[in-house]
């Protein structure tokens, strides 16, 4: 496949290569999140425990004053994908569904609160091993700085076999082309 990258992408994939940044870094500055002005407070070295902060600023507060939904819906919506890809290497994740609850206005700086828990990864490990995929529900959310939880998040991710392509149409008549 002969693909041609503008400057922007050999730039993203510049940095996404480089060691000499860590992964807290990498994330701070992808362009989606660095615009948001996102804080990555905690990457457990094994991606199974992800703290990150969202600020409340001008530009998120909604007219209502509080965080906008969709703010946190582009900050959680890779998460879950993202540390499967690092405990389950050699597979493909990416997000399925994902569903939001806004129990309460986002009326500070909200964090960010993923984790893996043990039984859950021996789960979808078990799964891969025995289907070659899995599809698990992942439940996180966003905390207000007082400790209250005012997102919770319920986020879905297929995990497949690395090249794994869901074919969404016929295939095409190949005598025609």
């Amino acid at each position: 496949m002969n693909l041609r990258l503008n400057l922007g992408q050999r730039v993203l994939q510049y940095f996404a290569n480089s060691s000499f940044l860590s992964d807290a870094r990498r994330m701070e500055l992808y362009p989606p999140f660095f615009l948001m002005r996102i804080k990555v407070l905690e990457i457990s070295e094994d991606w199974r425990e992800i703290r990150m902060l969202l600020p409340l600023n001008t530009i998120s507060r909604n007219p209502g004053g509080v965080m906008f939904g969709g703010y946190q819906a582009a900050l959680a919506d890779p998460i879950a994908a993202l540390a499967c890809a690092r405990v389950f290497p050699g597979y493909a994740p990416w997000t399925r569904a994902m569903t939001i609850d806004f129990r309460h206005g986002g009326s500070t700086d909200l964090e960010l609160r993923f984790s893996m828990k043990k039984e859950q990864e021996e789960q979808i490990r078990a799964e891969l091993a025995e289907r070659g995929r899995a599809t698990p529900t992942f439940e996180y959310g966003f905390y207000l700085t007082d400790g209250t939880q005012c997102t919770h998040i319920e986020n879905t991710v297929a995990i497949r076999p690395r090249g794994y392509v869901k074919a969404t149409t016929p295939p095409a008549d190949t005598e025609r082309f």
